[in-house]
Parts: structure tokens; C-alpha cells; sequence
């Protein structure tokens, strides 16, 4: 089974080094040895260190290595949406199975791949493109397939779990952890992908369609990044007994019209400690899905880096290069619900919001009154003073359960009250508290 290799960065060379000391394994599970038939690249002469693999297999033309006749499974690790889009549409549509780890392309526009890999017959894997070596996608998509998964709620960005798990640890600023992310080698010179939610938005994306058997792509996913969270909203959240996680959230239920929809978010959130996503830290990943029959279930492990991302990746070879020897091909893109997406506004969530408000009478009963006037109602309420000489108090407040577009017309107009000095924090809940 001969494989063309695109890109050869820090996965890709993974790859290439797992392929290496792991063949003699290799061809035994499959049935027949893995060569690398080329490897595409931006620059040849670019330094990859010792890589064991003949320098004449790279090449700067992988549209030419995808059509030759030798190749037989196209590994894409290239990532973005052009030109590896038109690379592997180009591969599946000539039959060729695929493997990939782009999970900007997925979400961006996964049918296109899909319908590619109908047309030609071949394989379409992507296991490496969500929580890095964590066996997450093959499960959704075989092992739960008889199964109603209602709901799938993850951390599923390393950087953003590890500042904010360092937030939680040291009392540490936003600022301060970034820095000590980047430092480590958790977060990128550019960490915007990251902080602001677009990976983790690419990745609910993926979940959300191979759970609930409907096209989700990133434009339905309702994206909030970390960026706003301070050390005042981590310290009131251990005070409440709870941490603050970036979460990507995909959930089955009814919209405005009473029909079957789902929900697709990611945002920062206040869980209790109890919750088992809680202990996740550092820079790993956990999902926790819910199904009918199968209760509830959780992946944890390593989310990124190259290793991990080699293992899934070659999970996946293993996978369509047996199906290829024995003449036949997985099961096809299931869409067949194709649920629609419910807008944020409409979905059911909690909010722990902290008022900076004038200390004198009346003051909760106006609050309370703006709570009233959207039809949401009050779980808890603690009040204290704000400290200095001002003479204002903090009014700390949870919510029960209502929908995202009656929380967000409150905060709205809690904002311009006159006896509210500033709303300091605004955060969902999630996990029970």
C-alpha cells in the first residue's frame, strides 16, 4: 500500500518516523507492507532534521503525486482550506482514500469531501482532526451508531484549558497565563485561533455532525473566545465552588416551533468542581457525550502535538489501507437527519452575572424587576460590599435556565440602569450547579 504524504511539518514528520519503526507491526495488521510513495512540500530544502526517508520522495507538486497511478491512500497534514481542499477532492473523486487532520477544512466544508469520496469510492478518515490521539470520532460514528446521543459537551482546545487551568491555580490574569502558555510552547506567536474559539468552534462542528447525523459546519457554531474572562470571574467561580472551562457544547432538542434541532455552541462557562470535566487541566482534552442506552460516556488524553496527532493519523491508515486490501470501503457520510440548527438566542443556558450597583434601598427589587420583565428567573442571589470608600456593593447572581436571548435582553438592560455603576462579569453555567 503506497501513501502520498502532504505536508511534512510537526505531524507529518511524526508520520514519517512512526512509519519507519513501527513497519514490521504495520504491515502485519494490514496485510501487506506501507510505503511512502512521495511526500509534497512548500520547500524542499527546508531543514526536518533526520527523517528516515529518502530525500529524493519530496516534492513541491502534490496535485502531480495525488493522481499518479502508484498512489493508493492520500495522508493530508497540510491543514487550511485551499489548496488541500482541491487536493483532496481531486484524490477521492479518483478513488484514492483519504486521510486527514484538517479540521478547518471539515467544518468548513465536509460535504464536499463527503460527496467526493461517494463519487469515487474511496475512504474518507479523520479521526486526527478532533482531541489528537484521543479515539473519539470512530466511536460516535461506529461503536454509538445504534445508539441517540443527546448531547456531547468537551474541552477540546489545550492552550485555552491551560490558561485557564492556570488561572484557576495561581489567580493569574488572562495576560499573565497567555504569556506562560507561549513560554511552555502551549499557545502560538498568533494564539487568535486558539483564545477566541475558532479551533474549538471547527471541532464542535465535526462532533456535532457525526453525533446527531446532520451537516454542521463552523458558520452554524456560536463561537466566544477567553479572552474577556479576568482573575475577578475565576476567583468568583472557586468562590461558588466551580471552574471556568472554554466548553464546546452540541445539543439535541426542540426549537421555537416545537421540532427536533440541535444546538451548536462554544463559549467559556463556569462548571461546578464535582463535574467530571472539572479535573481536566493542563493542556488536555475530554469529551463527555450522553446517549440514551449508553449513559454517559468520557475521552480524555493528549488533544495535540505531533505524536499524538501521528497516532490517530496512522489509526486511520491502518483502517482504509485494510479496507482497500479486501476490496471494500467504510460506510458512507450519515446525514440523513438532517436536523436543523438551532440560533443561540434559543437555546436553554444559565448565567452567573456579578453587578457593581449603589448600595441603598430598592436596589435588588429594581434588579429583580428587570429579571421579571424578560420572564427569567432568579436562582440565587448574594449580596456584599464592593470594598473602598464608594459606598457600593456587589450583587452576585445565578439564574435558572432560560433562553440565551431573554439572558442577553436582561444584561442589556441591567447595563443601563442608573443604580448600576457596571455589569463586572457575565458567564454561562453549565454541569448542574
Amino acid at each position: 500500500m503506497r501513501l502520498a504524504l502532504l505536508g511534512c511539518g510537526t505531524v507529518g514528520a511524526e508520520v514519517v518516523r512512526l512509519l519507519h519503526e513501527q513497519s514490521a507491526d504495520l504491515a502485519a495488521r494490514i496485510g501487506a507492507p506501507l510505503e511512502i510513495a512521495g511526500i509534497a512540500v512548500r520547500r524542499i530544502g527546508r531543514d526536518r532534521g533526520e527523517l528516515p526517508v529518502d530525500p529524493a520522495l519530496f516534492t513541491t507538486d502534490a496535485l502531480g503525486l495525488i493522481k499518479r497511478d502508484d498512489v493508493d491512500v492520500v495522508v493530508e497534514v497540510v491543514g487550511g482550506i485551499e489548496p488541500a481542499r482541491s487536493w483532496l477532492v481531486e484524490a477521492l473523486r479518483a478513488g484514492k482514500s483519504v486521510v486527514t487532520a484538517n479540521k478547518a477544512l471539515l467544518a468548513e466544508d465536509g460535504g464536499a469531501l463527503h460527496d467526493a469520496a461517494v463519487d469515487g469510492g474511496g475512504d474518507l478518515y479523520y479521526e486526527a482532526s478532533v482531541a489528537g490521539a484521543i479515539p473519539l470520532l470512530r466511536p460516535l460514528r461506529e461503536s454509538l451508531h445504534g445508539d441517540r446521543i443527546t448531547r456531547v459537551t468537551g474541552i477540546v482546545n489545550g492552550t485555552t484549558n491551560f490558561i485557564l487551568s492556570a488561572m484557576h491555580a495561581t489567580g493569574a490574569g488572562f495576560a499573565e497565563a497567555l504569556e506562560e502558555a507561549t513560554e511552555l510552547g502551549y499557545a502560538e506567536a498568533d494564539p487568535t485561533a486558539d483564545v477566541e474559539g475558532f479551533d474549538a468552534a471547527a471541532k464542535a462542528a465535526i462532533l456535532a455532525s457525526l453525533a446527531f447525523h446532520t451537516r454542521v459546519g463552523a458558520a452554524d457554531v456560536h463561537r466566544e473566545g477567553i479572552t474577556e474572562v479576568t482573575a475577578a470571574d475565576v476567583a468568583s467561580a472557586k468562590a461558588m465552588g466551580c471552574t471556568i472551562k472554554l466548553l464546546c457544547i452540541a445539543a439535541r432538542g426542540t426549537d421555537g416551533q416545537g421540532r427536533e434541532s440541535v444546538n451548536v455552541r462554544v463559549h467559556p462557562a463556569m462548571i461546578p468542581l464535582t463535574h467530571p470535566l472539572a479535573s481536566v487541566g493542563d493542556a488536555f482534552n475530554a469529551v463527555f457525550v450522553e446517549a440514551d442506552a449508553a449513559g454517559q460516556l468520557m475521552f480524555y488524553g493528549r488533544g495535540a502535538g505531533g505524536a499524538p496527532t501521528a497516532s490517530a493519523v496512522l489509526g486511520d491508515v491502518v483502517a482504509v489501507a485494510r479496507n482497500r486490501l479486501a476490496g471494500v470501503r467504510s460506510a458512507s457520510e450519515s446525514a440523513y437527519a438532517a436536523l436543523p440548527v438551532r440560533p443561540m438566542g434559543e437555546a436553554l443556558t444559565r448565567y452567573h452575572i456579578s453587578l457593581d450597583v449603589a448600595d441603598r434601598p430598592g436596589v435588588l427589587e429594581a434588579v429583580a424587576g428587570v429579571f421579571a420583565r424578560h420572564d427569567v428567573s432568579i436562582a440565587t442571589v448574594r449580596q456584599g460590599p464592593a470594598g473602598g470608600d464608594n459606598g457600593d456593593a456587589v450583587l452576585v447572581i445565578v439564574t435558572h435556565v432560560a433562553p440565551d436571548a431573554a439572558l442577553a435582553a436582561t444584561v442589556g438592560e441591567l447595563r443601563g440602569l442608573e443604580i448600576v455603576r457596571s455589569v463586572a462579569s457575565v458567564l454561562r453555567v453549565e454541569g448542574g450547579l
